[in-house]
C-alpha cells in the first residue's frame, strides 16, 4: 500500500485517545448490572460495544478500503484475514474495567494479511499512547522506546495471562509458570494483553507470553515490540501468532524463554 504510515498512525493516535476518554467517562458512572456474558467468564458491556462503534466509524473514514476484524463484531462483516484489515479491541481488559481496576486499554492495529503495519495502544488511566508503524520505530507519547537490554532469564520480569476458557492445556501452562517463577525476577498478570505487549516494547517487562489469544489482543502490540527491537514468535518459534493464538514477545532473552516454554508445551 502507498499510504503514509507515519501520518496515518498520528491520526490513529487521536482516535484512540478519544476512545480512551470515552472509557474513563463511562467508568465513572458504570453499574455492574450492565454486564453481559458472551461465554464462560467472557464479559462484555455496552461500553465495549459503543466504543467499538465509534472506532469503526472513524477508522472507516480514515482508510475506507480496509476491512474490520473486531472483538465485539459490531460491523456485521465477515472479514477476509488475507486482506487489509483494521484489527481492534475497543476495551482490552474488560474484567479490570468492570471491577474498577485501572488497567485497560484501547488497541487498534492495521494489518496486511497476517503482517501488522501500524498499531496504537492507548492506556487512558496513565495517559500513555504507544504507537508504531512498519519501519518507523516504536513510541510512547511521541518519545522513542526500545525493549530491555537484558539477555538472560535471571534478569527478567515477565508478564503472562490466564485463559478464561479452554482449560485443556492448563497443566503444561502451570508447569511453565512454576519453572519461570524460579528463574526470573517474577511474573505479572496485568489483565490486558495489549498493555503487556506495550510494556515489553517500552522495556518495562522483558517478555510476555500467553496462549488462547485473539488477533485483536495482539495486532497492535506485536508490531510495537518488533519496532522497538524485540522478537515475536508463536510458541513453536514460528510466525503464525496473529491468528494462531499463542505468542511470545521479548528481548534478548527470547532463546532461553522459548526453550523453557517448549520444554513443557511441546514443539
Amino acid at each position: 500500500m502507498t499510504t503514509d504510515l507515519a501520518a496515518l498512525t498520528r491520526n490513529i493516535n487521536t482516535i484512540a485517545r478519544e476512545a480512551g476518554a470515552f472509557l474513563l467517562q463511562e467508568r465513572s458512572k458504570f453499574q455492574c448490572d450492565a454486564i453481559e456474558y458472551k461465554g464462560l467468564n467472557n464479559l462484555v458491556s455496552y461500553v465495549d460495544k459503543e466504543t467499538e462503534k465509534k472506532l469503526v466509524e472513524q477508522l472507516s473514514q480514515l482508510l475506507p478500503e480496509a476491512g474490520f476484524i473486531t472483538e465485539e463484531g459490531t460491523t456485521g462483516q465477515v472479514a477476509d484475514p488475507s486482506a487489509l484489515n483494521w484489527i481492534i479491541d475497543p476495551l482490552d481488559g474488560t474484567a479490570n474495567f468492570i471491577h474498577d481496576l485501572p488497567v485497560f486499554s484501547v488497541s487498534i492495529g492495521l494489518a496486511q494479511g497476517s503482517t501488522p503495519i501500524a498499531g496504537v495502544i492507548f492506556d487512558p488511566n496513565r495517559n500513555e499512547c504507544f504507537s508504531a508503524w512498519q519501519g518507523g520505530g516504536a513510541y510512547c507519547n511521541d518519545e522513542r522506546i526500545t525493549v530491555s537490554p537484558a539477555t538472560q532469564l535471571g534478569e527478567s520480569l515477565i508478564a503472562t495471562g490466564f485463559p478464561y476458557y479452554t482449560f485443556e492445556k492448563m497443566q503444561p501452562y502451570l508447569q511453565i509458570l512454576e519453572s519461570l517463577m524460579q528463574q526470573t525476577h517474577g511474573l505479572r498478570r496485568m489483565g490486558s494483553a495489549a498493555i503487556d505487549l506495550a510494556y515489553v516494547a517500552a522495556g518495562r517487562f522483558e517478555a510476555f507470553y500467553e496462549y488462547n489469544l485473539n488477533s485483536w489482543d495482539m495486532a497492535a502490540g506485536v508490531l510495537l515490540v518488533r519496532e522497538a527491537g524485540g522478537i515475536v514468535t508463536d510458541f513453536a518459534g514460528g510466525d503464525e501468532f496473529l491468528f494462531r493464538g499463542d505468542v511470545i514477545a521479548s528481548c534478548g532473552i527470547h532463546p532461553e524463554l522459548i526453550s523453557v516454554i517448549r520444554q513443557y508445551w511441546g514443539k
